[in-house]
């Protein structure tokens, strides 16, 4: 590295050690430097790490672990806070966190207490503190002892409609004799309990009611528990049996005291009431009838009151459920701006949306979308611009809609949408004019309570034609005799693609997980065999003169996040797929294609210029339709951590390619191999900052190559990690949202 290179990290080097974190430590205080939570012997059951979350003081924030870069940017403010340097320098970084030795006694005690909370009865915690200069070290010393184990578990119930109730629930209890005592298990038998009993009819019943006595066993680490719940008693009224309460008569009103009418069927109502007239009262229904009526883009709140029934009949519940909707319609004008590949442009959209056309909360969306982009660099066409006009039409159910089957079966679907849409799009480019028409069926649910999402796209219908291509497009790429582009020429005709897909996502604390697979055209080949219609020159069926796509397509994506303390995470992530063109198809259709490189790939390059396998690129005109295959695989490992203010960092490592399951002549050393797989994986690091604006985040990235695949008998290219040329390595990327 030059001097002229290695300046300005000498330059920033310099300039966090002249700050000293020292700066604003009074006399006669020091500065929390660490805190260590370590286990005195060898107990495997103890998680060090999610018992340090009980210390009451964490040192400075460490950017990647490393330099207290928010405490430096305080440090760098004068003391005069009248001056706006100082007041913004101090309001974006972190004053020094001072050490405590009251809430380090406190912090002791905390331990101490969770220890035994977690079985270890006799646990003790003690500190040391180690002070260099004006910082302190503090380590908690974590003396666990010997865990307690649950003896014997007896239930005493003082209310016998109760004690039956539970009796028949055995098989589903927490506590077992033999577990290690926990009080958290403990706490999360008495939920457990109270909402059986709350779904059970029981209203006014809460887990107060249900108390453990432990007694330990002299001698052993063995401990006999008893679960007591008692009577119901309120307000120094004498203790009584717990009244389980029927609901009586089920209303619907309006909550809108200007409006008398519910702007909603009778049969919507009662399709999103999870109660129900004569049966017992559940928790679960209440939380579901609010979570149902939620869903609906027409209902603005939803209130349910439950009154006792007053009287010679006890245990009756009136429940009153009050709907107020929203303004059936709206209108949106959205202008944006764009940028592909370079060419900056404009778009706009006017959005019609009525969220209650059949009074069911059905959601009509009609969208009228124009684009315009100044096209640069292209050279031999008489126009230079871009235009796009689409219209759009989408229509969703908040409830399963059955093309096939009865309304029984897909009524058992919870929580679903159905949606037909229809879209008609025209593109306007100086090589070629382009037109799409497209409808589609599909249904969505989920399942709340396993954090999971489906989707399943029954009918999916693409009609992608060409009504006009340039002579000179026409000349230079489809019908010259040296253009050997198949998959070019392929993507540039007139082409049905029918679609029927799946997929799932699951979304829960550190894991995220997606797959999909779709296949397309099986039906139209069966349909073509069956009549015995004839292939045409190229060997491929038609359909109304127009040839269709085949092929079958899988994606997974797995995303994994691991916390190393409040400021700083790592985040891993696996992307793949496969689509192979068959039977009436021998190219994949260029919207089912992979490509790499770009903001959410291998960030060493930019998007569409990696791959497939060792291909190298040698006309840049048509690198996006050249750069792209079959098969994909992305392997990113990124290190989050938050700087100050709104900004964070991140520092990434990029692994993938993308290849041809097929030869193709236009993409030489594109066709996957398993033995050449390690030779052709592209690696790229790079560093990143991201604004976190609360609704969004804007993500700024710099990724370098490391590894390159695509290379002419130059190791400087191969390995540009080793011989870094920031005009031929380097890639800017700006995005909205993270990358993975």
């Amino acid at each position: 590295m030059s001097l002229w290179r290695a300046l300005p990290v000498l330059m920033l080097s310099a300039l966090l050690a002249a700050c000293s974190t020292t700066r604003y430590v009074p006399e006669g205080a020091t500065l929390l430097n660490s805190v260590r939570v370590r286990a005195m012997g060898d107990y495997p059951q103890v998680n060090t790490a999610e018992l340090r979350n009980y210390v009451r003081q964490q040192p400075n924030a460490r950017w990647f672990s490393l330099v207290r870069l928010p405490l430096h940017t305080y440090s760098l403010s004068g003391k005069d806070t009248t001056r706006w340097i100082n007041r913004t320098l101090r309001a974006i970084g972190e004053a020094p966190v001072l050490y405590d030795s009251l809430k380090a006694e406190l912090s002791r005690g905390d331990l101490r207490q969770q220890l035994r909370n977690e079985g270890f009865l006799n646990a003790d915690v003690v500190y040391e503190t180690r002070h260099h200069g004006r910082k302190t070290d503090i380590t908690y010393w974590l003396q666990p002892g010997q865990p307690y184990f649950l003896h014997h578990i007896s239930y005493q119930i003082d209310d016998p409609q109760v004690a039956h109730l539970l009796g028949g629930d055995s098989i589903r209890r927490l506590l077992h004799e033999g577990m290690r005592f926990n009080v958290s298990q403990l706490d999360a038998e008495r939920k457990r309990i109270t909402a059986l009993l709350a779904d059970s009819g029981y209203y006014r019943f809460h887990k107060e009611f249900i108390t453990y006595v432990a007694d330990t066993m002299p001698g052993t680490n063995l401990i006999d528990l008893t679960l007591h719940l008692s009577l119901f008693h309120q307000n120094n009224r004498p203790d009584t049996l717990h009244t389980r309460y029927m609901l009586r008569h089920i209303n619907y009103a309006t909550g809108d005291p200007t409006d008398t009418r519910i702007h909603l069927r009778r049969h919507v109502l009662e399709e999103c009431t999870h109660l129900s007239e004569g049966a017992p009262y559940s928790a679960t229904g209440l939380r579901n009838t609010y979570n149902h009526f939620g869903r609906l883009q027409a209902v603005k709140y939803t209130n349910i009151i439950f009154t006792p029934v007053n009287g010679a009949k006890q245990g009756l519940l009136d429940c009153d459920i009050q709907i107020q909707t929203n303004k059936p319609s709206t209108l949106s004008f959205q202008p944006e701006g764009t940028n592909t590949a370079g060419d900056l442009g404009a778009a706009a959209s006017l959005t019609y949306m009525n969220r209650n056309l059949f009074r069911g909360s059905e959601v009509l969306t009609l969208e009228l979308r124009g684009a315009y982009e100044a096209i640069r660099g292209l050279e031999g066409y008489s126009n230079q611009d871009f235009t796009e006009y689409s219209l759009e039409a989408r229509l969703q159910f908040p409830r399963s809609i059955p093309l096939l089957g009865s309304h029984a079966a897909s009524s058992s679907i919870g929580n679903a949408t159905s949606e037909l849409s229809l879209l008609y799009d025209m593109q306007d480019r100086p090589e070629f004019h382009r037109r799409v028409l497209s409808a589609a069926w599909r249904y969505r649910w989920q399942r709340p309570q396993h954090h999971d999402h489906f989707l399943l796209d029954l009918i999916d219908i693409n009609y992608v034609f060409m009504p006009w291509i340039s002579d000179t497009f026409r000349h230079e790429y489809l019908d010259s005799e040296t253009s050997r582009n198949a998959i070019l020429r392929y993507n540039y005709e007139d082409l049905f693609i029918t679609k029927l897909g799946f997929g799932y996502s699951y979304a829960h604390g550190p894991v995220a997980l997606k797959a999909t697979i779709e296949s397309s055209g099986n039906l139209l080949q069966g349909g073509a065999n069956l009549l015995g219609a004839k292939k045409d020159d190229n060997g491929h069926y038609r359909l109304f003169n127009i040839a269709f796509a085949q092929y079958v397509k899988a994606d997974f994506d797995i995303t994994r996040s691991i916390a190393i303390d409040a400021n700083n995470q790592v985040v891993l992530h696996l992307g793949a797929g496969i689509a192979y063109p068959y039977g009436n198809s021998t190219v994949l259709p260029f919207e089912k294609r992979y490509f790499a490189g770009g903001a959410n790939s291998v960030r060493g390059w930019s998007v569409r210029s990696l791959g497939p396998g060792k291909y190298k690129e040698r006309d840049g005109r048509i690198n996006f339709i050249n750069q792209t295959g079959d098969m994909k695989l992305d392997m990113n490992i990124e290190y989050r951590t938050r700087l100050f203010w709104k900004l964070n960092g991140a520092a990434f490592i990029d692994a993938g390619n993308v290849w041809t399951l097929r030869q193709y002549e236009s993409q030489p050393g594109g066709q996957f191999s398993l033995k050449d797989l390690p030779s052709q994986i592209a690696v790229g690091y790079g560093l990143g900052i991201r604004l976190n604006m609360g609704y969004f985040i804007l993500r700024f990235d710099l990724g370098m190559k490391a590894i390159n695949p695509a290379y002419d008998e130059d190791d400087d290219e191969h390995y540009p990690i080793l011989h870094p040329r920031l005009s031929r390595d380097y890639a800017f990327h700006f995005a909205v949202g993270l990358p993975f």
